[in-house]
C-alpha cells in the first residue's frame, strides 16, 4: 500500500492529460486546438447529421466489358496478321477462338502474345481445346489485382467528385473485397450524390457506321464490330446510331471540362480539352473522318452524334445535347473527375437529420449527468467513505473516457452514448467488488491495513475476468456485427473497460493508500458509519437457494419454451437492417394527416406502406417493405417517398432515411446470428480455461436460456429486432457473464477454504457471501441506464428497456439457473459428496483441492 513518488506523479500525469484531453468539448477548442490533445470528440453521422452510404462495385460488368475490349482486339491483330479465323466469342469470361489454318496456331499465339501479357502473372493463360481451338482463360492472380486496382480507382474518383460538391470532410472507405462506404456529414438530400457517384461517366468517341443497311438498326441484328446505341431526345424518343465498337479517342484523355453556353443558340453545353495524345488523336480522326457522324458516347448512351464538318486540330471541343444547366454543370464534374472503372450501385443509404442528432446529444448529456449521480449518491449511502473515493474513481474513468475518444478520434456514435452510461455504472462496479471484500476482511477482525490489501488482492481476479469477458464480446461484436453506430458503441465500451480498470485499480487503490497513510486507522469497523454505510443485505445470510434448483430449472424452461413460442407467433418484429425496406422518418410542419398521407404514398406502388406516429404529433415514421427489382428499386423507392413529402406537404423535414437492399439485410443478419454464436463458443472457452469444464457449460448453458428469453421480451414487446437488438443482446450477455464469474470465483476460493463441505452447501453460501456485491453491481448499472430510458425515444429507448430487463433477467439467471446447473454438473466430479460438516475456521490449502486441470 505504499506508493512511491514517481508512481504518484506518473498517475497524476495521466489523469492529467486525460482531463486536459476532454477539456475541449466542455469549454470549446480556443487554444487549446494548438495542444496535441485540443481535438474534440468525432461525432458520427447519426450525431452530427449527414448520409452514409454503401456502394456495391460491380466487378462482373468490368470484366464482361474488359473481355468485349479484349476480344477486339483479337479480332484487329488476327486481321492485320491475315490469319483466318472463326468463332470468335466471349464464353463465361473466356476469349474462344478458332484459327482455321492450323498450321498457323503458333503465328496466332506470337501475334496474341501482347494483348495474352508477359511476365508472372499475364492477364491470361492459353489451352488448345481442339484442333486449331484456343482458349483465352482470365489469370486469377491478375483479376484480384485488377479487382484491387479497380477498387483503388473508384475510391479515389470517387473522392474528388465529391470533393467538386463542397462536401467538407467526406470519409471514403473500402470495405470488403467489393464494397466502398461513403460519410458525408451535412448533406441530408443525397440524391444529386447518389446520381454523380452512380454514373460510370465512361465517355468515349466513335465512328458512326453510316455504310450499314437500314436493317441493321433493329436490336439484335448489329454486325459484330458495331453496337446499337440511341440517343434520347428532349420529347422522350430514342434515335437508333450504329456505332463502332473500336474506340476512335477515349474520353480518359480529357483534361478539362467546364459548363457554359452555346454563343450561338444559347443553349447549355459542355466545354473540353485533350491532352497532347488525345489532341493528336482526335485530330487524326476528325481529319480522315470529314463528312461523318462521329458519336459522343456517355455510359453506353448517345449524347450527340455531329457530323464532322472539318479537321479539329486545337485539341478542345463543344459537347452540346439535351442538357439543361444542372446537367450540364453535372456532366462537366463527371468529366473532370474520371470515368470509374466499374458501375457502382447504392444497396445501402442511412440519412440523418442534425436536430435528431443534436437532441440525441442533449437527451444524451442530460441521462449521463442524472445517470451518475444516482450512481454516487447510491455509493455515498452505502459505502460512505470508500463511496467517496469510488465516485472520483467514476468521474475521473468518465473524464479519461472522453479524452480517449477525443485523442483517437474514435467515432462517438448514438449507441455510443449508451456505451457511455454504461461505463458510468460498470466503472464502480470493481470498486463495489473491492469495497464488499474490504468490509468482509474487517469484519474477520483483519487490521486496517490486511484488510484492504486483501480486498484489493482477493477482488483482483475476479474484476480481471469479469471485465475480460466484457472486452472480448466488444471485439466479437466490432468484427462480426459491425456497422458503423455498432463500431461505434463497441469501441466506446471497449475503452471504458480500459479506463474503468485504470481509475478502480490503481487511481481508487492510490488514494485509499493516501488516505491509510495520513490517518493510520488500526481497524476498519464496519460499524463505523463513516466508512461503511448499511448493509444491501445482511451479514451471515443462509438463504437455502439450491432447494429451489429444480423449481428455478424448471421456471426458467417454461419462460424460456414461452419465449420460443412467443419468437413464433407473433414473431420478432425485424427492423430493415434484417429484412431490408425503407424507413424514413419525417417532421411535418402540422399535425399529421394521415389520411392525405397515405393517400400520396399510395400513389407511388410501393406495395403496403406503415405509418407510425411517435414523439410529437407532427412527426411521422413511414416504413416500405423491400421493392421487387433489388438494391436499385429500394433506392428509387426512398427517393420516391422523399420527393412526395416535400411536394404534397410544403415545410417537411426529413429527419432520417434508412434505405437497406437485400443483400445488406441478408449479410446483417448472418452476421449477427455469427456474432452471438461465437460470443458463446467465447465465453465457453474461457470460462472453461479459467475455472472448470462444468463452470463453462453452466455459463454457456444460462446465457442461451438469458438469450431466448430476451428474444421473448422483444416478440412480446413488438419492439425492432435489429442490429441494435444484436448489440443489446450481447451487452447483456457480457453483463450477465460478469455476474456469474463473481460467483464463480467464490465457489472455487470456497473450494479450497471449505476441503470436505458438500458441493451443495458450498454454492448455497458463496451465493450467500456474494448476494450484496451481485444486487450492488446490479444497481449501480440500472441507475445509469435507467434516465436515458425514461428520457430518450425511438430505438435508444428500447435498447435502454431492453438493457434494462436484461440486467434483471440476468442477475437472477446467476443465482437460479447458473449455480443450479454448476450443482448438477458438478456434484461427484469438482467435489466428492460428502457427509462431513464444513470447516468455517480452516486455512486456505495452497495445493488444488477440487477435480480438474
Amino acid at each position: 500500500m505504499i506508493y512511491k513518488r514517481w508512481q504518484i506523479a506518473a498517475i497524476v500525469i495521466a489523469v492529467l492529460i486525460g482531463i486536459f484531453a476532454a477539456l475541449p468539448n466542455v469549454v470549446g477548442p480556443g487554444v487549446l486546438r494548438y495542444l496535441p490533445f485540443g481535438q474534440q470528440i468525432y461525432l458520427g453521422l447519426d450525431l452530427k447529421g449527414g448520409t452514409y452510404l454503401q456502394l456495391q462495385v460491380d466487378i462482373a460488368a468490368a470484366e464482361k466489358e474488359r473481355a468485349q475490349t479484349t476480344l477486339e482486339n483479337v479480332r484487329a491483330a488476327l486481321r492485320t496478321a491475315h490469319i483466318p479465323y472463326d468463332d470468335l466469342r466471349v464464353v463465361g469470361g473466356s476469349i474462344n477462338i478458332h484459327i482455321l489454318d492450323a498450321s498457323r496456331l503458333a503465328d496466332a499465339q506470337k501475334v496474341l502474345q501482347p494483348i495474352i501479357g508477359t511476365g508472372t502473372s499475364p492477364d491470361y493463360t492459353v489451352a488448345q481445346s481442339g484442333a486449331g481451338a484456343l482458349l483465352l482463360n482470365p489469370n486469377q492472380a491478375a483479376l484480384q489485382g485488377r479487382t484491387d486496382d479497380i477498387l483503388t480507382r473508384s475510391i479515389e474518383i470517387i473522392r474528388r467528385r465529391v470533393d467538386q460538391t463542397g462536401v467538407s470532410e467526406p470519409t471514403i472507405a473500402r470495405q470488403g473485397s467489393d464494397r466502398i462506404i461513403v460519410e458525408l456529414p451535412g448533406v441530408q438530400d443525397p440524391d444529386r450524390l447518389k446520381r454523380l457517384l452512380g454514373t460510370t461517366a465512361k465517355m468515349t468517341f466513335r465512328l458512326v457506321d453510316v455504310n450499314a443497311p437500314p436493317e441493321d438498326l433493329q436490336p439484335g441484328r448489329a454486325p459484330p464490330e458495331d453496337e446499337l446505341l440511341f440517343e434520347i431526345e428532349k420529347n422522350g424518343q430514342q434515335t437508333p446510331y450504329l456505332v463502332q465498337r473500336r474506340v476512335a479517342v477515349d474520353g480518359d484523355r480529357l483534361t478539362q471540362a467546364s459548363s457554359g453556353f452555346d454563343p450561338r443558340s444559347g443553349e447549355p453545353v459542355v466545354n473540353f480539352a485533350f491532352d497532347s495524345r488525345g489532341a493528336r488523336e482526335f485530330g487524326d480522326i476528325t481529319k480522315a473522318n470529314v463528312g461523318r457522324p462521329f458519336a459522343i458516347v456517355l455510359d453506353n448512351r448517345v449524347i450527340s452524334a455531329p457530323v464532322i464538318r472539318e479537321p479539329i486540330l486545337g485539341g478542345s471541343g463543344q459537347i452540346s445535347g439535351n442538357f439543361t444547366v444542372e446537367s450540364s454543370n453535372e456532366l462537366a464534374i463527371l468529366l473532370r473527375g474520371g470515368a470509374l472503372p466499374a458501375p457502382l450501385k447504392v444497396i445501402e443509404e442511412r440519412t440523418v437529420g442534425p436536430n435528431l442528432g443534436a437532441d440525441a446529444i442533449r437527451i444524451g448529456v442530460y441521462a449521463c449527468a442524472i445517470g451518475g449521480t444516482l450512481v454516487i449518491v447510491f455509493m455515498l449511502f452505502f459505502y460512505r467513505l470508500f463511496g467517496v473515493f469510488a465516485s472520483v474513481g467514476m468521474i475521473t474513468n468518465l473524464a479519461l473516457l472522453i479524452g480517449a475518444l477525443s485523442l483517437l478520434q474514435a467515432s462517438l456514435t448514438l449507441p455510443g452514448i449508451v456505451g457511455i452510461l454504461l461505463t458510468v455504472g460498470m466503472s464502480v462496479d470493481a470498486n463495489v467488488l473491492i469495497n464488499e471484500r474490504i468490509r468482509e476482511e474487517a469484519r474477520k477482525g483483519k487490521t486496517a491495513l490486511a484488510a484492504i490489501q486483501t480486498g484489493f488482492t482477493r477482488a483482483m481476479s475476479t474484476i480481471i475476468d469479469a471485465n475480460m469477458t466484457t472486452l472480448l464480446k466488444m471485439v466479437i461484436l466490432y468484427g462480426l456485427a459491425g456497422s458503423g453506430p455498432v463500431r461505434g458503441f463497441a469501441i466506446t465500451i471497449s475503452l471504458g473497460i480500459l479506463t474503468s480498470m485504470f481509475t478502480s485499480i490503481v487511481l481508487v487503490r492510490m488514494l485509499i493508500a493516501t488516505w491509510y497513510r495520513t490517518t493510520r486507522p488500526r481497524t476498519l469497523s464496519p460499524s463505523q458509519r463513516n466508512l461503511f454505510g448499511p448493509r444491501l443485505v445482511k451479514d451471515d445470510t443462509s438463504i437455502g437457494f439450491m432447494k429451489g434448483r429444480f423449481a428455478g430449472l424448471a421456471t426458467s424452461a417454461v419462460l424460456s419454451i414461452g419465449s420460443l413460442i412467443l419468437c413464433y407467433y407473433p414473431g420478432l418484429n425485424y427492423g430493415i437492417d434484417f429484412r431490408g425496406g425503407i424507413a424514413i422518418q419525417a417532421h411535418m410542419p402540422q399535425a399529421v394527416d394521415f389520411a392525405a398521407l397515405r393517400a400520396q404514398t399510395t400513389k407511388l406502388n410501393l406495395g403496403p406502406v406503415e405509418l407510425q406516429q411517435f414523439g410529437t404529433p407532427q412527426d411521422v415514421a413511414i416504413r416500405v417493405e423491400k421493392q421487387p427489382g433489388g438494391d436499385v428499386a429500394d433506392q428509387n423507392a426512398a427517393t420516391a417517398i422523399r420527393t412526395t413529402l416535400q411536394t404534397a406537404f410544403p415545410g417537411t423535414a426529413i429527419q432520417s432515411v434508412d434505405a437497406v437492399g437485400s443483400t445488406v439485410s441478408s449479410e446483417l443478419f448472418q452476421n449477427g446470428l455469427t456474432a452471438l454464436g461465437v460470443a458463446m463458443l467465447a465465453m465457453l472457452i474461457y470460462i472453461w480455461f479459467r475455472f472448470e469444464w462444468q463452470f463453462g457449460v453452466a455459463a454457456t448453458g444460462t446465457l442461451l436460456l438469458d438469450i431466448t428469453k430476451m428474444c421473448g421480451v422483444y416478440a412480446l414487446t413488438q419492439f425492432q429486432f435489429n442490429t441494435t437488438s444484436i448489440v443489446a443482446i450481447l451487452t447483456i450477455m457480457g453483463y450477465s457473464i460478469n455476474d456469474k464469474v463473481v460467483v464463480y470465483d467464490r465457489v472455487r476460493e470456497n473450494l479450497r477454504l471449505y476441503r470436505r463441505m458438500n458441493l451443495r452447501e458450498l454454492v448455497d453460501r458463496s451465493i450467500n457471501e456474494t448476494l450484496s456485491r451481485t444486487i450492488a453491481t446490479s444497481g449501480t448499472v440500472f441507475l445509469a441506464i435507467l434516465p436515458l430510458a425514461l428520457m430518450s425515444q425511438g430505438d435508444i429507448r428500447q435498447f435502454a428497456i431492453t438493457l434494462l430487463i436484461g440486467i434483471v433477467i440476468g442477475t437472477s439467471s446467476s443465482i437460479f439457473i447458473s449455480a443450479p446447473i454448476l450443482l448438477l454438473l458438478g456434484e461427484g466430479k469438482i467435489r466428492p459428496q460428502v457427509a462431513a460438516p464444513a470447516e468455517p475456521g480452516r486455512t486456505p490449502a495452497r495445493e488444488r483441492t477440487y477435480a480438474g486441470r
